[in-house]
């Protein structure tokens, strides 16, 4: 009799609990999609009430991915070591305290402060939220829909991340900050039904972390300052100095150490070093035009936040449609070709814009904002398939860790050399259509790099 009574339940049990880590990983992913472009709509409304000039603007999106960026790997590691649940609980708790911390911030530097922590507890949630899924679906079908599903919450994030923006903007910007921890906090309760993971030996790299974080650091902070106080001032040299320093440790650590977190041997291979740049430009393209756009649209064309967020749909709204045709053209059209198409078409999209006059409709603005999107959108996946085809599958963790890396990297760069531009620039406009038009040709030389490939194999 116990027996038989024991077994439903345990049954009970076994099938709630995939559910749950797939509600978890959906949830983190989702938010730490979302806060990644919920903020830029907010920007003016945020300026106007804690001060701060062009630089601050910047500091406010990519003190969060900037840090996003350059932990990514040692979360990854963390979970390993830790195990996923307890790392990803740890992560979602520091996410929601910096939301918290921004959402209550009283001056900008204590909002950048909050930002920081935010990236911090993000780059730790998402490796551990598709580590969740990899324990709980050990059928390889079953995975690859929750991974499906997984990948589904991020693209809704991003089109519905404008649009929520301009929508809470409309009742303070603080809102932006304080809609995630609702959604941290019910994470966390269902966290509580996920089977616990276990942890593993899995040296962390300190070495290259530290380096890793002082030279992005450096870099970001020279080319975000440089443009506000000019590239001359010593505060500036300095950064740029301590990134030089910061680059060429981390090189060392990952040549000589024992345990390194990106191993060099990887970029050998040139389709991985080609990827890792076609993946670290679209990612700069489209942080740096969702990042102008939003100051475009508001500053220079008069409209509200909520308006800008509405303009921002026709190219997120078809990024999530099409995501899915994107499998279908790789399989029809080879990695490669469809690598180099979403790239010329980002590129078109860009160049188009650049050369948009400056009295022209908005919406026009929006609609050549659109090949932006989608052309980003159609290299992500070959690109990534074309990488892990490059590396042992033992490595694949490694490989995608740092394909995700350069990513975010792009991302937070992006941001800082599109706003510099802007800066040093006489007009708005002007740095506008330098930043588009130098972008645009520079995915045009990688595609010709990525045709090069398609030679050779």
């Amino acid at each position: 009799m116990s027996e038989t009574t024991a077994t439903p339940n345990t049954r009970a049990v076994k099938a709630a609990r995939p559910r749950a880590s797939l509600a978890v990983a959906m949830l983190g992913f989702f938010v730490v999609a979302l806060d990644a472009q919920i903020v830029n709509v907010a920007l003016p409304h945020i300026r106007a009430d804690l001060g701060g000039g062009l630089s601050g603007l910047q500091w406010i999106v990519t003190g969060y991915t900037l840090m996003f960026s350059a932990l990514q790997l040692f979360g990854g590691t963390l979970s390993d070591r830790i195990g996923a649940r307890r790392a990803y609980g740890i992560g979602m708790a520091v996410f929601v305290a910096g939301s918290a911390a921004c959402g209550a911030a009283p001056s900008l530097t204590v909002l950048i402060a909050g930002r920081v922590v935010q990236g911090i507890g993000a780059a730790m949630i998402t490796p551990t939220s598709l580590a969740l899924i990899r324990e709980a679906f050990l059928d390889a079908v079953q995975r690859g829909r929750a991974i499906t599903y997984w990948a589904l919450g991020g693209s809704v994030a991003a089109a519905a991340g404008p649009v929520l923006g301009g929508v809470l903007t409309q009742f303070g910007w603080r809102w932006i900050f304080l809609v995630n921890l609702p959604v941290g906090i019910v994470a966390l309760i269902v966290l509580a039904r996920v089977t616990p993971s276990a942890g593993r030996v899995a040296p962390f790299d300190w070495a290259g972390q530290i380096a890793a974080i002082a030279a992005l650091g450096g870099l970001t902070f020279g080319i975000i300052e440089g443009g506000s106080v000019g590239y001359a001032a010593p505060e500036v040299l300095a950064a740029f100095v301590v990134a030089i320093i910061g680059a060429i440790i981390f090189l060392i650590a990952q040549a000589r150490g024992r345990h390194p977190m990106m191993p060099l041997d990887l970029f050998r291979s040139g389709t991985v070093s080609t990827g890792l740049g076609i993946a670290f430009v679209t990612m700069a393209a489209f942080y740096g035009v969702v990042f102008v756009q939003s100051l475009y649209f508001q500053e220079q064309r008069g409209a509200s936040a909520l308006v800008t967020g509405l303009l921002f749909l026709p190219m997120t709204g078809l990024v999530a449609i099409f995501n899915p045709f994107v499998a279908r053209a790789m399989e029809r059209l080879g990695k490669i070709v469809t690598t180099i198409g979403g790239m010329v078409l980002m590129a078109l999209g860009l160049i188009a814009l650049a050369c948009l006059p400056a009295d022209a409709p908005i919406l026009v603005a929006a609609l050549l904002m659109v090949p932006v999107g989608l052309g980003g959108s159609f290299t992500v996946p070959p690109v990534t398939a074309l990488i892990l085809d490059q590396v042992p599958a033992a490595r694949a963790g490694t490989a995608s860790g740092i394909l995700n890396t350069a990513r975010q990297m792009g991302g937070s760069l992006g941001i800082a050399i599109f706003g510099a531009v802007l800066a040093v620039q006489p007009t708005f406009q002007t740095g506008l259509r330098t930043d588009y038009a130098v972008t645009g040709a520079v995915l045009l030389v990688l595609a010709v790099a990525a045709l090069r490939l398609r030679r050779a194999a």
